[in-house]
């Protein structure tokens, strides 16, 4: 029993107390099995909305999602009521594989340094026996390989090569895949390319200081900057509840999903508005673009396959996170009962966002100036080669702002001098294939617009159908926003038109503006949303069914939260798994109902030299933004740091606004660098 689970917010994530007691009571009645997961199962969203309206009602109870491997490979899914202490589910799979998790991620290696037939294809690549300690492997799930099926449990080994510790394996790929067995711990085949193509012989490239001080060193121009708050910060943390300006929403966790968002709210005068319910990035795919075999099954759903919460980073002060920092920790279980702590698995802090809003009137230069700022909730997880910073950005002005920074490494493939690489990847270095690829995210937006019942809208920015010299457009100029509501499941899978400006309108069709008379809304602005370029039918379009359209849009259901399925490695994507089940024949109404709309967004990437070593950030991001939801500017009330008048321009500035900080200050002082005036005293040049 727990009794601590009376103190907890039923959304947070299990306590390590909590983790504990699930695996004391799996143990007790199965014995000893692996864990791939003891995660919350979260609570039944209309007895959690109860106990959300009113917190005398029933707290829900704490239950822990249980799936494990037993002897023999057989997966079992089960539920455990922590409270009774009691399995309350305990279902055997069949053919279906559950998350890998890191430990076994970690035995690939070791067992491939072994293996004769590995050591085999070492030498004919280059590399002598004595030398197998510098061999090195990324374990993928081998996606879905015909010959094997799904029934055993595999990982496809990338292999790669160190002359030293500190080289960058990524520049030394080689051109052969072992295939690994997890259950029986061995390597059972080996994937052979037509065309040999042996170690590359190149100098190593490293991006560690020696390396770069060897190459001439950093730069010797760059100065300090500092993020200070000497009064603290401006947020409250409730447990894991966060208060900050006019927000408030509770920040969970999970091994799957990483950051999840609950309950959000914005407090405009006094009024509590309910805006979304749920937020999470829900999964992702990365295809590859190389149709030779066995890259076909390169294509990774980082979020399934591995878990964006088991592969977080133990984020550090000053370093990932700059300024005034909170953290959360994440508690996962081990594969074989233990606990395994992520220390600071996510960083909260403040940043500066520039200007919130600016006007000077050209008559007097009165003005007034209003600065930003922004909360960030972030997490940064490593998928073998590749790192993804999550940031939930939360605004003043009632925007949400998911945006996701790529960094990390290319994934890499050997290449013989003067190749051709037939378009499907770039040299980017001597030797070094890196296949072009896409990342594609599927965010998951539960939302609760001014309550429970929204509606859908895709809205197209269109000139008008009536033609120059009509009536109703007699120059012409008339344009307007055709909005088109998404009734049924089936009209919901549309996709991005960049030559409309096309967004999607979540709106409360029962709450109109009291101005505008438009429905209360939130706008999803996204324009980094390109294809799935993966053909219909093949392996990837019939796995990453969710990656088909940009937006849909389902009815509710408790369970379904993973747009990919719920065990994602090694499926055949036949029957395809997850959004494309719960679409179904398209017929279902979505219209004024309890909603969830599926986003799926990302960046098409063709390697070049600039990527390589490690790649500098590239962010992707998209906004939620308020839409006839609030009453006028929501953000008015933020203290503006200079605002003057007509009247006290005409005075002499007598009674100005001027709460301009004190530590900004002139970069030079020579006298090239303009007047150290007030904030907003001169007006530039007349403009629109």
């Amino acid at each position: 029993m727990v009794s601590a689970t009376t103190e907890l917010h039923p959304l947070d994530p299990l306590t390590s107390s909590e983790i504990e007691t699930a695996i004391n009571i799996v143990k007790k009645a199965h014995g000893d099995v692996f864990y791939n997961v003891v995660s919350l199962h979260e609570p039944r969203k209309a007895e959690m909305s109860k106990w959300l309206e009113d917190t005398a009602a029933p707290k829900p109870t704490r239950i822990a999602d249980v799936v494990v491997i037993a002897k023999g490979g057989k997966v079992y899914d089960g539920l455990v009521d922590l409270k009774d202490g009691k399995i309350t589910k305990w279902e055997l799979l069949d053919g279906l594989q559950p998350i890998i998790t890191m430990e076994e991620l970690v035995a690939v290696e070791h067992v491939c340094r072994k293996d004769p037939k590995v050591i085999e294809q070492c030498e004919i690549s280059g590399i002598p026996k004595e030398d197998m300690h510098k061999v090195y492997c990324d374990p993928w799930t081998i996606g879905f390989d015909e010959r094997h099926g799904n029934k055993v449990r595999l990982q496809q080994a990338l292999m790669y090569y160190r002359p030293n510790v500190d080289d960058c394996q990524y520049q030394y790929p080689l051109d052969f895949c072992p295939i690994y067995d997890a259950d029986k711990e061995e390597i059972v085949a080996i994937d052979i390319p037509k065309v040999r193509r042996p170690l590359s012989k190149a100098p190593a490239i490293n991006y560690h200081p020696a390396a770069v001080e060897k190459a001439g060193g950093y730069r010797q121009d760059l100065k300090p900057i500092n993020i200070t708050q000497p009064e603290g910060v401006s947020f409250k943390m409730t447990g894991r509840e966060i208060e900050w300006q006019s927000w408030k929403f509770h920040i969970g966790f999970n091994y799957r999903e990483g950051i999840v968002l609950n309950n959000i709210s914005y407090n405009e005068n006094g009024t509590v508005r309910p805006i979304f319910y749920r937020l999470s990035l829900a999964e992702m795919v990365v295809p590859y673009g190389n149709p030779e075999h066995p890259h076909q099954r390169k294509h990774a759903f980082d979020l399934g396959e591995y878990g964006a919460g088991y592969m977080t980073n133990s984020l550090s002060l000053g370093c990932d996170c700059k300024g005034s920092i909170h953290y959360l920790d994440a508690e996962f279980p081990s594969r074989n009962g233990g606990i395994r702590t992520i220390k600071n698995a996510i960083c909260i802090h403040e940043e500066d966002a520039g200007i919130l809003f600016k006007h000077t009137d050209f008559r007097d230069e009165s003005s007034i100036v209003t600065r930003a700022r922004k909360l960030i909730i972030q997490q940064v997880f490593t998928a073998a080669n590749y790192e993804y910073a999550i940031q939930w950005i939360f605004h003043q002005d009632g925007t949400i702002q998911p945006e996701i920074k790529l960094t990390g490494i290319l994934n890499t493939y050997s290449m013989n001098p003067g190749e051709d690489t037939h378009g499907w990847g770039t040299q980017v270095y001597p030797g070094v294939n890196a296949h072009n690829h896409q990342h594609l995210f599927c965010l998951r937006v539960d939302p609760n617009v001014d309550g429970p019942n929204n509606t859908v809208f895709v809205s197209d920015a269109v000139p008008s159908d009536a033609p120059v010299g009509s009536p109703e457009n007699f120059y012409g100029n008339a344009f307007y926003a055709k909005r088109t509501k998404l009734s049924t499941t089936g009209e919901s899978k549309t996709d991005y038109e960049g030559k409309t400006v096309r967004t999607w309108e979540i709106c409360n069709t029962n709450k109109p503006h009291p101005v505008s008379g438009k429905a209360a809304s939130y706008k999803l602005i996204s324009r980094e949303v390109p294809p799935l370029l993966p053909k219909e039918g093949s392996l990837v379009w019939k796995r990453a069914g969710f990656a088909r359209h940009a937006v849909q849009v389902t009815k509710y259901s408790d369970d379904q939260l993973w747009p990919a399925g719920r065990h994602v490695p090694q499926t055949s994507g036949e029957p395809s798994l997850g959004l494309p089940e719960w679409i179904g024949d398209g017929t279902e109404s979505i219209d004024n109902t309890d909603i969830v709309l599926w986003h799926t967004f990302g960046v098409v990437h063709i390697p070049s030299p600039e990527d390589f070593p490690v790649m500098p950030v590239e962010p992707i991001t998209l906004l939620l933004k308020p839409r006839n939801f609030f009453s006028n500017n929501p953000v008015m009330n933020v203290p503006p740091s200079y605002a003057s008048t007509p009247s006290q321009v005409a005075a002499g500035n007598a009674g100005v606004y001027d709460a301009t900080d004190k530590i900004s200050k002139l970069a030079f002082t020579n006298g090239t660098n303009g007047t150290n005036g007030s904030c907003c005293a001169s007006n530039g040049a007349n403009g629109h």
